[in-house]
């Protein structure tokens, strides 16, 4: 397949690549005591640790830990193409169908839960996905359909609105399948759930004379715009998300879809680094949301595998030596080795964990938000429907689907 270089909407003035005398060493039991950490991790942690630093010396130097700016498009039968539900847990109370054009993702998060900031392989966009959203959507809300309440997740495992489907007009081609299904079926149960880290760049991307929020906004009560945001050090973060937009332009973007009547105001907040989770930085953050009109949201603290906090750390130890030392303390207790979500990704502790919904939660009743949690943290932290109800007071559920959508 060709491959086509693009032009990032969005990029940042600097990168692992251009980071001053930043070089990956290797975490061993060596360098974790030179940080006099509280707690000892396993052997079998550190272990980790140290297969962790190969790997990320190894793709430092090949030069494949952000995605390169280009990709190929090409055509799949739709037939072949693997209905997915949304459901990492087992226990999901939503039902939910995913879509997800690329393979892959532009955006290049060097925590994804998806490919666990991996980015070697080569994006790719499925050109005709919007026929597969079409036999989709006949299949489970057309007329000789059951109807059921339901979401489509634009997009769980890539970003929805990158530039490898806003340049090839395929984001387009999906919403105008669920226009043209919602005029044939004005009764239909299907919602769209779209969590994406877009910018105002990308919500007025034009393709054929329509942008984005042109398409959105045809959608109105029938789509939720869920933006997704982190709690971290700004210049970390810009390292972390090398292609993604500021989180100011993702609030501009917010508003943006508010001024058009489209649903946008619950966020999914992750990561969040407990390091950096203090009260000042848990006001200024939630201020800023609040601000923007989000009245819900998501916490949910970084997973990662072992191998990959090797990474993390380094990073946050070239702005600070005290964020790193906390992020192995926060993780690496041997007491916390269970405490996994899929593919092995480790979580907080327990006990920090719940102590930090409990803080951001004493701060945002305040300004009247709302927090939703997944099944998968409230069974591993035995959050009760008291602290936090399956569906809260403004509607919300588990990733933040707004259940009022269907009344």
């Amino acid at each position: 397949m060709e491959k086509v270089k693009y032009i990032p909407l969005y990029s940042h003035s600097s990168n692992v690549y251009n980071l001053k005398n930043f070089s990956p060493r290797i975490i061993d039991k060596e360098y974790l005591d030179s940080l006099n950490l509280r707690v000892l991790p396993s052997q079998e942690a550190v272990k980790g640790l140290e297969e962790g630093s190969k790997l990320f010396i190894q793709r430092f130097n090949n030069g494949s830990l952000i995605p390169h700016t280009e990709y190929a498009v090409k055509d799949m039968d739709p037939a072949t193409i693997k209905t997915e539900i949304h459901n990492y847990t087992g226990h999901c109370p939503t039902l939910t169908y995913e879509i997800n054009p690329v393979m892959g993702c532009g955006v290049g998060c060097q925590y994804c839960l998806v490919s666990d900031g991996v980015h070697e392989q080569s994006l790719v966009a499925i050109n005709n996905y919007s026929l597969y959203v079409r036999q989709l959507l006949e299949e489970k809300n057309g007329k000789n359909s059951e109807n059921v309440p339901h979401y489509y997740y634009f997009s769980p495992k890539t970003e929805a609105f990158q530039e490898a489907t806003l340049y090839t007009g395929i984001a387009h081609s999906i919403l105008h399948e669920f226009i043209e299904h919602f005029k044939k079926n004005p009764d239909s149960k299907a919602r769209m759930f779209i969590a994406s880290k877009a910018g105002v760049k990308h919500l007025t991307y034009s393709y054929n004379g329509e942008t984005v929020l042109d398409l959105l906004r045809q959608l109105k009560g029938k789509v939720q715009f869920n933006t997704s945001v982190s709690i971290m050090p700004t210049e970390f973060r810009d390292i972390l998300e090398p292609f993604a937009a500021p989180i100011s332009e993702r609030l501009e973007a917010v508003k943006l879809c508010q001024n058009n009547g489209i649903l946008a105001n619950s966020a999914l907040v992750q990561p969040i680094f407990t390091p950096y989770l203090t009260d000042n930085h848990i006001k200024e953050f939630f201020d800023m949301l609040h601000a923007a009109g989000i009245i819900n949201y998501k916490p949910e603290f970084l997973t990662a595998c072992v191998e990959n906090i090797a990474m993390l750390g380094q990073y946050l130890g070239y702005f600070d030596k005290a964020l790193e030392k906390k992020l192995y303390e926060d993780y690496l207790q041997p007491e916390n080795a269970d405490h996994r979500k899929q593919r092995g990704r480790t979580a907080p502790s327990r006990e920090l964990s719940i102590a930090n919904i409990r803080k951001m939660m004493s701060y945002t009743d305040t300004l009247g938000m709302s927090t939703s949690i997944c099944y998968w943290v409230r069974m591993q932290l035995g959050i009760s429907q008291e602290m936090i109800p399956l569906i809260n007071r403004n509607g919300f559920q588990c990733l933040g689907y707004q259940s009022k959508l269907f009344e």
